[in-house]
């Protein structure tokens, strides 16, 4: 048996679309707690459930944007992690493989378990962990399937084949079932030998790195040179943007996983939920008797089955059934089960009309209620000359891309999530040097971004090559 210790590969990237107005842009849902103010954030939650004998300190791969956000809480936690920095998302394939390389520069028979940042799991999930360990080390890529609890059309599935010899309960991969119509998923369940896909999976840093050199050659290559032109700071490497750029922006289940002969599933019965919406949030909580998941200061009435979660204010609900209530202090969302997943669609709406309040939380000041925002998204070449006016300053945020910024100083490369302040009577100049659209948006307190009644001015100017 092998007595390697398992690396706990933690991907954190996405935003969480429905689960806003908790998840935001700069604020995204791992980082958000899990039951209100003062618990354990999704993130943390992960972090603490491996920090258990027989694993090593974690990896955690996530936006550099994210790394002082990401440290302050490994700290809340007393933990501590190794940390790569994406300069742009390309999904989960190229996050696991810069792991696997990086690992592999000491150990290349280093054992990575890799972990969504944002799912809550109940049950011991280590014990089928450790013990797929040895099967991990022979070559076996090891996928982790849950057993369902009920039919379910949102969720990917894994069909189980053979047993493979020599290792209790792991069976070769039949097929992968992306998401199937209600009867198709009943089907599956009842037939007890397909599994919901959880996102959870284990191999030899080698074995994976091998498997994208047969199948994925111009991936191992970006990330490769993505980690040879890294820049090595404190917090640890930051991936080069333009060979990373290279990578396909597609999962590591599509890349590799779904093509590889070295593909097992072993099922795990633990209670698992990817918490994709406020559903689930519901479904995962501790109930009142009336069926309702109550967090802060709440009073219901003749209300079940419903989620209610108050921010800073009292909040009441009187005769209703199957709602969901999420107060935060910049915005207020009202549904209900039924229709909970087209949160998304309203968070695309809010996109559209440039509202700050779906890139970040943010409790402004009275005198700033009619703050005006504006969002601009810049091709390759492109700059967006900014100047706040003498009275008051322009928060910028980075919502997509990455571009090179000049404000007081010479360029300073900044990423997505990343804010900078235009100081009162200053000006900033946007640059995008990069083939990927830079979407920059500018919240004026002021309230105009026109030049009118001293408000701030801007300008784009089209296919500039230098920063001024």
């Amino acid at each position: 048996m092998t007595h390697k210790q398992i690396v706990p590969v933690i991907l954190s990237g996405g935003m969480g679309t429905r689960l806003w107005p908790l998840s935001r842009v700069r604020q995204p849902k791992q980082f958000q707690p899990i039951d209100g103010d003062g618990s354990h954030s999704f993130l943390q939650e992960t972090v603490l459930r491996h920090r258990a004998e027989g694993f090593a300190t974690p990896m955690i791969v996530a936006s550099a944007s994210e790394r002082e956000l990401l440290f302050d809480q490994l700290a809340d936690i007393g933990t501590r992690a190794r940390f790569v920095g994406e300069p742009v998302g390309r999904n989960t394939g190229p996050a696991v493989l810069a792991a696997a390389l990086i690992l592999a520069e000491t150990d290349p028979g280093a054992l990575l378990l890799v972990l969504p940042s944002d799912h809550i799991i109940e049950g011991d999930l280590n014990a089928a962990v450790r013990d797929m360990a040895p099967a991990a080390d022979e070559g076996h890529i090891v996928l982790f399937g849950i057993v369902p609890r009920h039919p379910e059309t949102g969720f990917g599935y894994i069909s189980a084949g053979a047993s493979v010899e020599g290792h209790n309960a792991l069976h070769e991969v039949h097929s992968f079932i992306e998401k199937p119509d209600l009867d198709e998923a009943t089907r599956l369940v009842e037939e007890g030998q397909t599994f919901w896909a959880s996102g959870i999976s284990m191999m030899r840093a080698d074995v994976l790195i091998d498997e994208f050199a047969r199948l994925e050659p111009e991936t191992l290559a970006a990330v490769k040179g993505a980690l040879g032109q890294a820049e090595q700071t404190d917090w640890g490497p930051l991936l080069a943007e333009a060979p990373f750029s290279e990578a396909r922006n597609e999962p590591t289940e599509r890349l590799i996983f779904e093509h590889s002969p070295r593909v097992t599933v072993r099922p795990a019965d633990v209670d698992w939920s990817d918490v994709g919406a406020w559903p689930a949030i519901h479904s995962l909580g501790e109930k009142t008797g009336d069926g309702n998941v109550e967090t802060g200061a709440v009073v219901t009435l003749d209300t079940h089955d419903s989620l209610i979660r108050a921010g800073e204010k009292l909040v009441a609900v009187v005769g209703m059934e199957g709602v969901i209530v999420v107060d935060t202090p910049d915005a207020l969302l009202v549904t209900n089960h039924e229709n909970a997943q087209m949160v998304k669609e309203a968070v695309s709406e809010l996109k559209r009309n440039h509202r700050a309040e779906v890139f970040t939380h943010a409790s402004l000041p009275p005198r700033a209620a009619s703050a005006h925002v504006r969002e601009e998204t810049l091709a390759k070449g492109d700059d967006m000359v900014v100047s706040a006016s003498d009275e008051n300053g322009v928060v910028l945020t980075i919502a997509g891309g990455e571009g090179q910024v000049t404000n007081g100083s010479g360029p300073k490369r900044q990423c997505t999530g990343d804010h900078l302040a235009v100081e009162p009577g200053h000006t900033a100049r946007v640059h995008n040097a990069c083939e990927t659209p830079l979407t920059v948006v500018a919240v004026d307190l002021a309230g105009d971004l026109k030049g009118q009644d001293g408000g701030a001015t801007y300008s784009l100017q089209k296919g500039r090559h230098a920063v001024a």
